[in-house]
């Protein structure tokens, strides 16, 4: 029997999908956040989610 292909199982799965509508301004930040931090738009997203999650810890 051949081995299984494809990706290895995550412990931690993307798998909630979100559509969401932005403005053109909006867009072109995301952008250039992502670029300066070397990181998918995702990545900043995420990053901002915490940011803002941790404020309110305060």
């Amino acid at each position: 029997m051949s081995p299984r292909t494809g990706r290895p199982p995550t412990a931690n799965p993307k798998n909630v999908k979100m559509n969401i509508r932005i403005t053109e301004e909006t867009a072109k930040d995301l952008q250039e956040c992502a670029d300066k931090l070397n990181i998918s738009r995702i990545g900043v997203i995420e990053k901002g989610i915490q940011l803002v999650k941790a404020e309110l810890k305060k």
